[in-house]
């Protein structure tokens, strides 16, 4: 398997260059027209990379379903669930609070998107959802119809639904013998599907990756530049900065080893932009590299693609700061922290599926106040974005089944120090 992963990586950091070389030749040496923008852009680009990413999709609900159901099952205990999935909870919601928190401060001193003319950069429409109350989004966590919510993608009531049938198998045992054994052998096939679907991830990424530098090419980056090294920085800083600190100062594990183990991960996050397509490598990784128990990453891991969103809450921070100055709105204290809040609210229970961000970040910036149209500034730069902070979404997650894997004592050092 390790060797499997290697190659996919290879493969698809290969992808990943090549598009990027294909799509700038398509928009700058070959004439627009029928043949570049609707047979081969619009058309066969678009086609299979939009197809790899529905077959992904495609794997998200019973993928999560199953991993969590077996997750909850094999730690079984309900104490010990109940305790891990607290100090999950609050690692997840702690550091992403802190994430949003770095951002902005980070992006008052850069300050992306001073000076920038707005006429210069190409709009399109955002379409913003209705505000939730908290009340409702607490009430919508139990599902009236499970069927209903896994038919929409709706994450949080799957979770709900799929932690209390692993507590209930797990505690009725013999008696449910054969659900067990039914969730564990589709978990077991979902694994094995999602595998199969990446190996179709190279074309893939390179036909999206080719559709994105064709159709925006360089000149589109440069009034958003600063607003891409300040995202990036920030991303930097809280995936190789504060997750390792947090890394060694719960664990004493050596930070190094961990990124160099974790890094394939890291890759094939930032190639895909799907949290949920990295589930089954991340676990297999964590397992294999780190010596974590399964009964720990199967249960952190699916929990984390979906409300781990550290990497989209510094994008949603940067990004409100850039339309701010963009339309010369000063942002005060209370517009600050009121950011912090959505963004860490807003984070919980989004799918973990490219481009979702801009979705949240519609809230975010409705909070304040700021123009909806603003969001738009940076959609045609969000692709790249969004590579990025997939890739540090998913080390958070990492970091966390580490630490809780350690505390409980379910991850083996001889393994982690191979």
């Amino acid at each position: 398997m390790k060797n499997k992963i290697s190659n996919l990586s290879t493969k698809i950091l290969l992808a990943l260059l090549f598009g990027a070389v294909f799509g700038i030749i398509l928009n700058y040496l070959v004439p627009a027209g029928q043949f570049r923008d609707k047979i081969l852009i619009n058309g066969i680009l678009n086609l299979i990379g939009s197809g790899f990413i529905r077959l992904m999709q495609m794997l998200v609900i019973p993928l999560v379903l199953c991993s969590l159901v077996c997750g909850a099952m094999a730690i079984g205990d309900t104490k010990t669930l109940g305790k891990v999935g607290g100090k999950t909870v609050v690692f997840y919601l702690a550091t992403t609070a802190f994430a949003i928190f770095l951002a902005l401060m980070l992006a008052l001193i850069i300050q992306p998107g001073k000076g920038l003319d707005i006429s210069s950069v190409e709009t399109s429409q955002v379409v913003i959802p209705e505000k939730t109350s908290l009340v409702d989004t607490l009430l919508n966590i139990i599902p009236k119809n499970i069927f209903s919510s896994m038919a929409s993608g709706d994450m949080l009531p799957v979770i709900f639904f799929a932690v209390f049938v692993g507590i209930l198998l797990a505690n009725m045992g013999e008696r449910a013998a054969t659900v067990s054994k039914f969730f564990n052998e589709f978990n077991d096939i979902m694994m094995e599907m999602t595998m199969t679907v990446m190996k179709a991830a190279p074309l893939g990424v390179f036909c999206m990756i080719a559709k994105t530098f064709a159709t925006i090419g360089f000149s589109a980056f440069l009034p958003l530049i600063k607003y891409i090294v300040c995202v990036a920085a920030a991303l930097i800083l809280h995936c190789f900065g504060v997750y390792q600190a947090l890394l060694y100062i719960f664990t004493k594990l050596n930070p190094m080893k961990f990124v160099k183990k974790y890094i394939p991960v890291m890759q094939f996050a930032f190639s895909t932009s799907s949290s949920n397509a990295t589930i089954p490598l991340s676990i297999e990784t964590l397992t294999d590299k780190m010596g974590i128990s399964p009964k720990i990453s199967s249960f952190t891991v699916p929990l984390g693609a979906t409300i781990n969103m550290d990497g989209t809450a510094i994008m949603q921070g940067v990004a409100v700061v850039f339309i701010a100055a963009a339309y010369g709105i000063e942002l005060t204290i209370p517009m600050l922290l009121t950011v912090m809040l959505t963004a860490t609210l807003a984070s919980i229970g989004t799918a973990g599926v490219p481009g979702v961000g801009m979705i949240t970040l519609s809230m975010v910036v409705s909070s304040i106040g700021l123009p909806a149209e603003g969001i738009s500034l940076i959609m045609g730069v969000d692709r790249i974005v969004d590579m990025m902070r997939t890739a540090v979404n998913v080390t958070g997650d990492a970091v966390c089944t580490t630490i809780i894997a350690h505390q409980e004592g379910m991850l083996c050092k001889e393994v982690f120090e191979k």
